[in-house]
């Protein structure tokens, strides 16, 4: 992959707003610090090698977020072409620096339904003509998929959900 690194624009807004989350370390994550750093270097001209030198970071990080920049450049030049305040400007650079979705798994279940169900979880069991006083994970099942929530849905499920361990983007290596 050799060849010329691509060069790429910072506009002063958009410096003024990486430089920002570089001096600000403690309220910024540290990927997200080094990925500005990366596109303030790769604006003054520095070499993907050499970024990776003075970082302590490998030659392709570097190239990887040198080239998203430029991917994005348009993007952002029209963003502030169209009047976008620090705000919004700042959130497009974050979408930019921060990791794209990753390959696996889909969702089962959609964030509608088990907000849905922890709604459920929240109401008294006697009102769902329930004969319990407290929800167990086998009657919020049973109770969730007789509402049309879900077509199917495990007790341990609903119980790892309601215990937090579940989010929208559900890890195989829950619970």
């Amino acid at each position: 992959m050799g060849g010329r690194a691509v060069e790429i624009l910072v506009s002063e807004r958009q410096r003024a707003l990486l430089e920002k989350w570089v001096r600000n370390k403690a309220d910024t994550p540290y990927r997200l610090v080094e990925r500005c750093r990366i596109v303030l270097l790769s604006a003054d001209g520095v070499s993907n090698a050499e970024q990776g030198r003075l970082l302590g970071t490998d030659e392709q990080r570097a190239r990887r977020w040198r080239r998203r920049w430029f991917e994005a450049q348009d993007r952002l030049a029209a963003a502030e072409e169209k009047g976008a305040g620090d705000r919004d400007l700042g959130k497009l650079i974050g979408e930019i620096l921060n990791d794209r979705p990753r390959a696996g798994v889909t969702p089962t279940f959609s964030a509608e339904q088990l907000t849905r169900i922890i709604a459920i979880a929240c109401e008294p069991p006697e009102e769902s003509g329930r004969p319990v006083t407290h929800w167990t994970p086998k009657e919020l099942a049973d109770e969730a998929v007789e509402r049309g929530v879900v077509e199917s849905i495990s007790p341990r499920h609903v119980d790892r959900l309601l215990k937090g361990g579940i989010s929208v983007r559900t890890r195989r290596s829950t619970g």
